[in-house]
């Protein structure tokens, strides 16, 4: 009797949802799984959500990063208050699930180089892969009640980025991935195709213990109601994954092609102005990719020219005498990059500064500042770029136009600009790794040199 009640209490330390729970939320510190830096966006935008969490409830917070597989048994363990994660939220008797904060469409990514399955009846271990406890893999739970046969390897310790380039090395048949997964893999594998989605959408929310206490649930709820409301939430969705499916194939496969062709041409060229300025040199070469291809003999018909596609005004601002030399080019369009941001209210941050200062690039600072000025009439906020493209794209609109101060302007234009900027800038920021802070900083050398202007 005495080994039978030893071995159930045992076992009953084994079982993950009878260990103790942590201390209280509200005494002091609140403890947040999240996902490994290795996801990218959906880390750092969690983080950032986390952050934002932590002011909102007057708590410290503590994180604690882990692989997806790993949150289930965090949660049900008491280890963590909650998971910051993107979780497709269910009814299930192991978890409890917030507010869904964005909605994303599940899908069966393949190489478009091999025969593709018609249904998911056809798949098996052999031939799908899907993350372990990812979002994708509770979806092919789901869908297995509808296929019986559907079977998939689950891998451990794996990003969606890796997944997807096994997909397209061929090393793997197929994986699950969700829509934005694969719109920003699709811009460096061009043969990654979508054939079909999963399951229904998934609502992704941060997940809690099934015991969790109901007065953090609540004020988790109101936070994602506040942060939706005031618009926070959409602007970040906007901030990490705006951009994406921008770009079709062939202009990423252009792009890569040239990243590895000409760029290495004028890499030491955006390297100057980037120590002259103190933007990230990634930055400068995509917007110079965007107005000209890396072409320094570019003109437009409006005889916009060179490298970063001046005009004779801007030119003569910078001291430019020659538009077609390269190296002059990227230095003058660098530095009136930064006079643009310099003029740019001091209390508007990244990334939207840069934004902001990119749509100014194209279309004139005091059109960006009419898209600012329609934007504060609608009650949005003129500091974010998330709520002010919205705006731009209007000013080709007679009924608009004519009520702000620099009338008509092509704003279509500049949000394409920006919009494709933030892709490029992505792109290289994987294809030439660095460790230079694309925080904007003005260098007392530049500070000096627009004295003079």
């Amino acid at each position: 009797m005495w080994l039978i009640s030893m071995l159930g209490w045992l076992l009953a330390g084994c079982n993950p949802s009878s260990a103790p729970p942590p201390p209280a939320w509200n005494a002091g510190k609140l403890i947040v799984a999240v996902p490994e830096a290795a996801q990218g966006a959906e880390a750092e935008l969690a983080k950032e959500l986390v952050q934002l969490l932590g002011k909102f409830l007057h708590t410290q917070i503590e994180l604690l990063p882990m692989p997806a597989e790993n949150i289930s048994a965090a949660l049900q363990g008491h280890k963590v208050h909650l998971a910051a994660a993107p979780l497709r939220s269910k009814t299930s008797t192991t978890l409890r699930f917030g507010t869904p904060y964005q909605t994303v469409r599940e899908q069966l990514v393949c190489n478009s180089d091999n025969p593709l399955p018609k249904t998911l009846a056809e798949l098996t271990a052999a031939n799908l892969t899907a993350i372990a406890g990812s979002a994708q893999e509770m979806a092919l739970h789901e869908a297995q009640k509808n296929f019986p046969t559907l079977q998939w390897q689950a891998r451990s310790k794996l990003t969606a980025d890796k997944l997807l380039t096994e997909v397209a090395e061929g090393k793997v048949a197929c994986a699950t991935a969700n829509e934005l997964q694969f719109a920003d893999a699709r811009n460096y594998h061009p043969n990654l195709t979508v054939v079909l989605d999963i399951a229904p959408p998934s609502k992704l929310a941060w997940g809690f213990p099934s015991d969790a206490d109901t007065d953090l649930l609540k004020q988790v709820d109101k936070f994602f109601t506040d942060i939706q409301k005031n618009r926070t939430l959409p602007r970040l969705l906007d901030r990490y994954y705006g951009h994406h499916n921008r770009l079709d194939k062939l202009d990423a496969a252009a792009f890569i092609q040239a990243t590895n062709t000409v760029l290495p041409h004028y890499r030491e060229m955006f390297e100057e102005a980037a120590d002259i300025t103190g933007d990230d040199w990634r930055l400068l070469a995509a917007l110079a990719y965007q107005e000209s291809q890396w072409d320094p003999l570019a003109t437009s018909y409006t005889n916009v020219r060179g490298m970063m596609m001046l005009t004779e005004d801007t030119a003569d601002r910078m001291n430019l005498s020659n538009r077609l030399d390269a190296r002059e080019n990227i230095l003058a369009g660098a530095k009136y990059l930064v006079v643009i941001k310099e003029s740019i209210p001091e209390r508007i941050q990244e990334p939207d500064r840069t934004w902001l200062a990119l749509a100014a690039y194209n279309q004139g600072f005091g059109h960006m500042e009419d898209a600012r000025v329609l934007t504060s009439r609608a009650k949005q906020n003129a500091d974010s770029w998330s709520d002010v493209k919205k705006w731009m794209l209007r000013l080709n609109q007679p009924e608009v136009y004519i009520t702000v101060k620099h009338g008509y302007a092509r704003g279509g234009e500049a949000v394409v600009l920006v919009e494709n900027i933030r892709s490029y800038y992505e792109m290289l920021k994987r294809l030439e790794p660095d460790e230079v802070s694309t925080s904007y900083k003005l260098t007392k050398p530049l500070r000096k040199l627009l004295r003079k202007h």
